[in-house]
């Protein structure tokens, strides 16, 4: 193992490490955006939407985020949906993670006692203000666990974006190998880059669980 190459490396993947932690976190935000609606739609029974939501989660959760990427960057240009790697990166982590975090937030509102929702009715609340400050506040307290797992794991499915030619962490990695064969050296660099993106995020969700574990239940 050469040191002074990987020094020489490190700016190829501060770079890359900031191009996928961006389109990560675009993909994180989507995620938890559609899982809220899909999680309500769920929980509520809406009709038809019900129905559509159940089939966008079989979907999504049943085909790999790769097949999914080809769709969207290889056939929907066929119809004239042309999108930059990036842009299909972020949408593509987006749909899948929706999926599961549907999943995870519809569990978490499972688990309120129904009657909550009396309770606040008969308070004079309407359907909608129970939701948003009664019932949302701990569904989403109870689903950090999930959550955070959800996170972690679509920030490890980045590492796909490279089929894309996504200047991602691994696309530098396979570049480097390529150019210089210097395996080594590049994997070492591509193991700390991802412990860099992702450790401070599961310490982060251990932190946030024990201290809501602590609120509700005490030490």
């Amino acid at each position: 193992m050469n040191p002074d190459v990987m020094i020489s490396y490190l700016p190829l993947y501060k770079d890359a490490l900031f191009l996928t932690m961006r389109v990560g976190w675009k993909g994180v935000v989507i995620a938890v955006l559609i899982g809220l609606i899909g999680s309500a739609i769920l929980h509520f029974e809406i009709p038809i939407a019900k129905t559509v939501v159940s089939a966008y989660i079989q979907l999504f959760r049943n085909t790999p985020l790769l097949v999914q990427l080809f769709f969207i960057y290889f056939a929907l240009p066929k119809i004239g949906v042309r999108i930059s790697p990036e842009a299909c990166g972020t949408w593509g982590l987006g749909l899948l993670g929706g999926a599961y975090m549907t999943e995870t937030f519809r569990s978490g509102l499972e688990n309120i006692p129904k009657i909550q929702f009396e309770s606040a009715e008969s308070l004079g609340m309407s359907r909608g203000q129970v939701f948003r400050y009664v019932i949302l506040p701990q569904a989403i307290s109870s689903s950090i666990p999930g959550l955070m797992a959800n996170v972690i794991f679509l920030l490890k499915e980045t590492s796909v974006f490279s089929t894309i030619s996504l200047m991602d962490l691994m696309f530098t990695a396979k570049d480097l190998i390529g150019m210089y064969a210097k395996t080594i050296e590049c994997l070492t660099l591509l193991v700390v880059f991802y412990l860099i993106m992702l450790l401070p995020v599961s310490i982060l969700g251990n932190i946030v669980e024990r201290r809501l574990r602590y609120a509700e239940f005490g030490d």
